[in-house]
């Protein structure tokens, strides 16, 4: 019974969004204090002596930056309009989400892996995207390339380092507690579909509340997500084969930060892009759900 709850957690979780979206605005000062202890859940499992720079993250940080300058660049070459440029940019350029860790260990991919390219890739788009903004001449030019890496990276460390460091303290410092963490550490998969009711609910409102929707800029944003989606994750899946980690890789390459890819096409893009990740979002859930479904039928005990 436990399988099958796992397998529609997400669905539910996002039909909540929908049907509870004016009251999800209230409760959002809740989401990163829901994020912290979704990580501090997971993080508390993880072996460090395992943790290692592989061939398979370089790879896909490689992967993700050609991607994302490939894209942009191709878009931007046949001319295509800023908003759409933009949405492929910001997809693209957004860094692995902290949840990947906790659907990524439920789908059986290895823990360390998942939680080493989490941080690398973090604070390598700390890095990368003011650069790229600064190239593309779009969002606050006021503000130098190292304010932007300084304000990109204070709105990505607490979501992603405060509770790896605060997990370590508990594993090294109270063992018992660790332990205890450890055997309960499977429900962080309904803390997170708890946080993910709570930040589409509120990008669902936003967009709708909306003076100009675009209804139909809002559909062409949503078939091109649909296949960032799917090109990320089938990137992700054959790169991780080729290493022996089919999953973690699909996982972390497809799985986005998307409330953080909102914000920073808000804050540096055209504000109509942010809806790209907010239905990146919708896809990837979506996937991720039917992905524990197949996962848990294979391994449902036999009778």
């Amino acid at each position: 019974m436990k399988n099958h709850i796992r397998s529609i957690i997400l669905p539910i979780a996002m039909l909540l969004a929908v049907l509870l979206h004016q009251y999800c605005g209230a409760v959002y000062f809740l989401a990163p204090y829901l994020v912290f202890t979704m990580l501090f859940m997971a993080y508390t499992a993880i072996d460090v002596k395992k943790m290692r720079i592989s061939r398979l993250i370089v790879c896909l940080i490689v992967a993700q930056t050609i991607l994302t300058v490939g894209f942009f660049g191709i878009l931007k070459l046949i001319g295509l309009s800023e908003v759409i440029c933009d949405s492929v940019l910001v997809c693209c350029l957004t860094p692995v989400a902290a949840s990947v860790v906790v659907v990524s260990c439920a789908l059986g991919a290895s823990r360390e892996t998942v939680t080493a390219f989490t941080i690398i890739d973090n604070l390598y788009i700390a890095i990368l995207a003011p650069a790229l903004f600064s190239l593309i001449g779009t969002g606050q030019q006021e503000l130098t390339y190292f304010q932007s890496f300084w304000k990109i990276l204070c709105r990505i460390s607490p979501q992603i380092v405060f509770p790896f460091f605060a997990a370590m303290f508990t594993q090294f410092c109270m063992p018992q507690l660790n332990a205890a963490i450890v055997k309960i550490k499977g429900y962080s998969l309904y803390v997170w579909a708890t946080t993910l009711t709570i930040i589409l609910g509120k990008t669902y409102d936003d967009v709708i509340t909306a003076p100009d929707p675009q209804w139909e800029l809002v559909a062409i944003i949503t078939i091109i997500s649909a296949v960032l989606c799917a090109i990320l994750f089938s990137v992700g899946k054959h790169l991780g084969e080729r290493h022996g980690e089919k999953i973690a890789g699909g996982q972390v390459l497809g799985q986005k930060n998307t409330s953080f890819g909102i914000w920073m096409a808000i804050e540096y893009l055209s504000p109509m892009s942010a809806v790209a990740p907010a239905l990146y979002s919708v896809w990837q859930n979506f996937f991720n759900s039917y992905q524990m479904y197949v996962h848990d039928k294979n391994h449902e005990p036999e009778t």
